[in-house]
């Protein structure tokens, strides 16, 4: 019954005025360009919000094989990471020094978040950078999306535009760590009868800078589309992609660092060698169908309607496991030996399925635009695990546990845009409902936490364009923005005394923006209020397992700056950098004492955010060294220099649990030409961390109490030193 109420209050949607940030011929301009699937949850580039425009040219020129993060490392205020070490395999984004939890991910305005961790694993969907036609990034809470709350950044991933004209293409690439990449593309163009087919089938391979870190990638995409008539259109995705990736999770504890940095502790057996299927396997498989029509020149609808099924698990090799931890009572031999704990191979499985329906409707008229939009999503999760191995006295093939879980989500919202002379005016509500159930944990098989909420979500903001003498445009524009967040799966595993509560942040963003024929600079400012932001604070749940804390009140502040400046032709320079302080107030952090047994409290006051630099620079030097030659015209150089700050693992702002700050350098030539044999032949090299650095991106870290002293134990990510990938690119 409340879950029937709450799809009637979410579905009395709030109406909501707006403006674009542009005069009407560029706002329509935009609007066409942007695929009506993806229209809804992206804002103009002129809207009061920041936001980045990562095109298909731009995606193309880096797309070597690493994942869909390693290409967006540039984009302001990001900061990315990889297990493995060299980009391929798992790989993680923060933005603003949030992390990939907190992101919101849509490919085709659809939600890509998985429903109960609220990440994004883009190893699942393999090299889909080489069938994306944009991506559109929005730091801060940005404009109403489908999906998990964004409290850090949006990021729509568009890749089913269709080819007009019939052509095939082929991607080879090779590199360090026996890296290798293989895409082949093709499209049929526009058929008579209005079809058009595209497919994709890649495949990656990396032997990863880690110590059996090793990934093995595989997709397929196929888009389909028909031109039923003028006016109306069906188009349908399927994507499918499977992974099996050594397991790097645990990272390299410090004292590893000087002596070997490729170390990997997982999978060690008691024999000291290794088990050699500490994997992780994995199959993601999308289902996306759509229909547009346009009703006259001012009405446009879409539907969508999705299906997402995973289904994997990963194995591996356990020592010492408590009998009891299954289930299951100690082993005594015919000789009334007994053994509480046995070594073991087990499988930890995931098999969910994740589908729904969303609908947008636009209006455009004169100077104002409205966009309706939203969906109803429905998530069916199930978690179970197989002892498939065991040294002593357990079944092969034995589950010891089985848990489900359920999760609704029903979204509307009503964007509306207004433009009056110079001023545009900005406001968006949604209203958002979610229903989740959870029928028990692995270690807490009792535990079967139901929670609903209803999130109201405003935005407003206004815009405001003026040009000058010199031919350059300004834009001075400012927003606020609400933005909600339920606890994530892991979260409810809190004692039920402690349920952790949503998480509520309000995102004020300005700026100010100058554009002409030869530079560009931009200013954006922001502060992000967050009240009951959930992190950890060493805090123990009921089976003494690590989890997040809501601490009352935090925030983020600071200032994006972008510029550029063209020379001439051949030579352009481009900078983008970000001062920022990102603060816990009252910050308490919790020890285990095995003297005293328990937990201490220590209070720190304000503190750092964990994983949020105070300051990331980033700058690139564009050239192409001979333009006047015909031939050689086509080369292009690239020399791009990123730095990122100091970086705590946790909350306590103690610089002995920290990432030292670091600097890299990467080159890469691009080369193409046409033939009379290939429409298109292209060439690039990119040549990574050229002065070698050593650095880590990521980690963790705990404390404890024992024989009066205070211990700390901290474990780094370590990324590679100097490396390659070269490509060749042929279309025709």
């Amino acid at each position: 019954m409340l879950r029937k109420k709450l799809f009637v209050i979410a579905s009395l949607a709030t109406f909501s005025w707006n403006a674009f940030a542009q005069v009407k011929d560029s706002i329509s301009k935009t609007q066409e360009l942007q695929p009506v699937e993806v229209r809804a949850v992206r804002t103009n580039s002129n809207a009061p919000f920041a936001n980045t425009e990562v095109t298909e040219k731009d995606i193309a020129k880096q797309n070597l094989g690493q994942d869909i993060p390693y290409l967006l490392q540039n984009t302001p205020s990001s900061v990315i990471t990889s297990d493995a070490g060299a980009g391929v395999g798992y790989t993680g984004l923060r933005i603003r020094g949030t992390d990939g939890t907190r992101i919101n991910v849509t490919l085709n305005g659809i939600p890509v978040n998985d429903a109960e961790s609220q990440g994004t694993y883009f190893v699942d969907f393999v090299d889909v950078a080489s069938s994306t036609n944009s991506i559109q990034i929005q730091r801060g809470v940005g404009t109403s999306t489908n999906g998990s709350g964004a409290f850090g950044a949006t990021m729509s991933i568009s890749n089913l535009q269709l080819s007009n004209e019939a052509g095939a293409s082929v991607n080879l690439s090779t590199g360090s760590f026996n890296t290798q990449k293989y895409t082949v593309k093709a499209s049929s163009g526009l058929l008579q009868g209005g079809w058009q087919f595209d497919v994709r089938m890649s495949k990656v391979n990396s032997d990863g800078f880690i110590d059996r870190s090793t990934s093995d990638l595989k997709s397929l995409q196929l888009n389909v589309g028909w031109k039923i008539n003028e006016k109306t259109r069906l188009r349908g995705m399927i994507m499918t992609g499977t992974e099996k990736t050594g397991q790097a999770w645990n990272g390299v504890p410090q004292d590893s660092l000087s002596t070997n940095r490729t170390y990997n502790e997982l999978g060690l057996k008691s024999d000291g060698t290794y088990y050699q299927n500490q994997t992780d396997n994995y199959q993601q498989d999308y289902y996306q169908l759509f229909l547009d029509h346009q009703y006259n020149s001012r009405w446009t609808a879409s539907l969508a309607t999705f299906l997402t099924k995973g289904k994997g698990y990963y194995e591996e090799y356990k020592t010492a496991q408590a009998f009891s931890s299954y289930g299951l009572l100690p082993f005594i031999t015919p000789s009334n030996d007994t053994f509480s704990s046995t070594d073991l191979i087990r499988q930890l499985w995931l098999d969910n399925n994740f589908y729904g329906a969303l609908a947008s409707v636009f209006y455009n008229q004169n100077n104002t635009h409205l966009t309706f939009g939203g969906g109803y999503t429905q998530y069916d999760g199930k978690q179970y695990g197989f002892v498939k191995w065991a040294q002593y006295a357990v079944p092969n093939d034995y589950r010891w546990y089985y848990n489900t879980s359920n999760k609704t989500d029903f979204n509307s919202f009503i964007k509306g845009e207004q433009q009056l002379g110079k001023l545009s005016l900005y406001v968006d509500v949604q209203l958002r409902a979610v229903n989740y159930e959870i029928n028990g944990f692995r270690n807490n098989p009792e535990l079967k936490p139901s929670n609903n909420y209803v999130f109201f979500n405003p935005k407003a903001g206004l815009s405001y364009h003026f040009a000058t003498n010199n031919s350059s445009t300004h834009r001075v524009y400012g927003s606020v923005a609400v933005a909600n967040k339920e606890p994530n799966h892991d979260d409810f595993e809190a004692a039920k005394t402690e349920a952790p509560k949503a998480e509520k942040l309000t995102d004020f963003e300005g700026g100010y923006e100058i554009r002409n024929a030869k530079w560009t600079a931009h200013a954006n400012m922001f502060y992000m209020n967050y009240k009951d932001q959930l992190v950890l604070t060493g805090k123990v749940n009921d089976v003494g397992a690590y989890t997040r804390t809501n601490v009352p009140n935090s925030f983020r502040s600071g200032v994006e700056l972008m510029a550029g400046y063209r020379f001439n032709d051949w030579l352009r320079i481009d900078a983008n950098a970000t001062f920022s302080q990102n603060k816990i107030k009252d910050f308490t952090e919790f020890v285990d004492d095995y003297d005293n047994g328990g937990q201490s409290a220590i209070q720190h006051g304000t503190t750092d955010i964990s994983f949020s630099p105070a300051h990331m620079y980033f700058a690139s030097l564009q050239m192409k060294p001979f333009p006047n030659l015909h031939f050689w015209r086509h080369w292009s150089v690239d020399i791009t220099q990123k730095q990122v700050g100091k970086q705590y693992l946790d909350n306590t702002s103690n610089d002995q649990r920290s990432i030292h700050p670091y600097s890299l350098t990467d080159i890469s030539l691009h080369f193409a030409i046409k033939t009379k044999i290939v429409k298109e032949l292209g060439f690039s090299l990119a040549l990574k961390n050229i002065f070698n650095k050593v650095y880590e991106s990521n980690g963790y870290t705990f404390s404890y109490i024992y024989g009066q002293t205070f211990t700390t134990q901290n474990y780094y990510y370590p990324q590679a030193g100097f490396n390659w990938l070269m490509g060749l690119n042929m279309k025709w």
